[in-house]
């Protein structure tokens, strides 16, 4: 589960999880419908493997989604499938998407960038994870 929250000029988004895995899975669905007015549109026809290494958790969440966030500005890749496994320092993720297609993919707004401002994952009170990034717009 994520939800937006208002940061000047920016978007934040806070993610909740039951796992870290289910967290970085979520925050990837939580940036891609930032960017896209439809993930749903978004179809798995094509597969990646990313494979990161980071030494804190939050660098590693911070690079995930920047990763994410290249392959759209480079490649023009859209991804809404993510299996994610994590151990400590690295992660593995297959994806699953599509080059973007003008005629089927409505651009929500733009993403500049993936800040280290605000960054954080911690222990949710209720025995998950949760974790806050924020965009610039």
């Amino acid at each position: 589960m994520y939800e937006h929250f208002d940061h000047t000029a920016d978007l934040g988004l806070r993610i909740r999880a039951a796992s870290l895995e289910e967290l970085f899975m979520e925050a990837a669905r939580a940036l891609i419908d930032a960017l896209v007015a439809q993930r749903g549109s978004i179809r798995p026809s094509d597969q990646r493997v990313i494979r990161l290494e980071a030494d804190e958790r939050t660098d590693l969440l911070h690079d995930w989604l920047a990763e994410l966030l290249y392959l759209f500005e480079a490649e023009r890749m859209l991804f809404n499938r993510f299996d994610v496994s994590l151990l400590p320092g690295k992660l593995e993720a297959t994806v699953w998407g599509e080059p973007f297609d003008p005629a089927r993919h409505e651009i929500e707004q733009e993403i500049k960038a993936v800040t280290y401002h605000g960054l954080k994952i911690e222990s949710a009170t209720d025995g998950g994870w949760l974790a806050e990034v924020i965009v610039d717009l």
